[in-house]
């Protein structure tokens, strides 16, 4: 019997649909075809002339203009969704996808799911079915609180400054700012454990873009830095597993009694522009979690 193993390996793979056809959509396509553990089935938005939507079609994908009304109408079509919507909309799309069975990866601020940070908790997030991938600040500055936190249980302070470019913010990411702050400060305050977070975001029109930096200070009574750098500096090797230019470019240090440090992320520059780091750090989040899924499958 002669069996085809390259169609035996594509039905090993998890099925599954992107929900949004903006940048942030169309950038976790292009990363899912370059998987080996996900198929991507369905390529859905509003518009059919868009820019995404036209990307998706020039690679072959099965594209639809319905929206979440796809998926209801079509349900064997997928097993996950990536929901690149807005915050607001995936509040309405979570119970849907639920109740059709589907895991949802919410790459939006709506905070409805599991936070999830690849690099801290993935194995614990295989047990919902809803994860939310927080935001792309909380994506970049998380693991090392989570870092900061196993060392200091007493941190009175956390703040966290992301400056990315001003052209990699999407209309739906400039909608969505109230949702990133708070939903960033309270997956720091969650992971870190500090008293009192503080998010702020930059958007830097300056020209050529500049990539995406966050800068993390933090309030520690006599921070332990003996062990805090080598912590640090594994947590930047785990992330650099699923976000290959996630880099330090301020080591961890002590100004005037406060613990800071810088990082740095350029993008693989796949759909979006390597200086759009703010975008691929999180899709890259969501890729890694959405593989692990895969991995798992029943």
């Amino acid at each position: 019997m002669i069996v085809d193993v390259r169609m035996e390996h594509r039905a090993e793979k998890l099925k599954v649909a992107v929900l949004g056809s903006g940048l942030i959509g169309t950038d976790l396509l292009v990363k899912i075809l370059r998987s080996g553990l996900l198929e991507c089935t369905i390529f859905i938005g509003r518009n059919l002339k868009s820019a995404g939507m036209a990307k998706a079609a020039s690679l072959n994908i099965k594209i639809s203009d319905q929206s979440i009304e796809e998926i209801i109408k079509n349900p064997s079509c997928c097993e996950l969704v990536f929901d690149a919507t807005s915050a607001q909309a995936h509040k309405y799309h979570a119970p849907i996808l639920g109740k059709l069975g589907k895991i949802a990866v919410d790459l939006t601020p709506a905070g409805v799911g599991k936070m999830c940070v690849p690099a801290v908790n993935i194995e614990d997030c295989l047990n919902y079915k809803n994860v939310n991938m927080v935001t792309c600040g909380g994506q970049a500055s998380i693991p090392l609180a989570y870092a900061l936190g196993q060392i200091h249980k007493n941190i009175d302070y956390l703040e966290i400054v992301s400056t990315i470019a001003s052209r990699s913010a999407g209309p739906a990411t400039r909608l969505n700012l109230d949702e990133y702050i708070e939903t960033t400060e309270k997956g720091l305050a969650i992971f870190s454990g500090a008293k009192k977070t503080k998010v702020i975001l930059v958007l830097n029109p300056a020209q050529p873009c500049i990539h995406m930096q966050t800068t993390m200070f933090a309030k520690i009574e006599k921070p332990d830095m003996e062990k805090i750098i080598p912590a640090i500096e594994e947590m930047v090797k785990k992330i650099q597993r699923y976000v290959p230019g996630y880099q330090i470019a301020v080591s961890p240090t002590v100004q005037n009694d406060r613990f800071m440090m810088m990082i740095r992320v350029e993008g693989l520059g796949d759909y979006l522009p390597s200086y759009s780091g703010n975008l691929d750090i999180i899709n890259c989040a969501a890729i890694a979690m959405a593989e692990e899924y895969a991995k798992h499958k029943k």
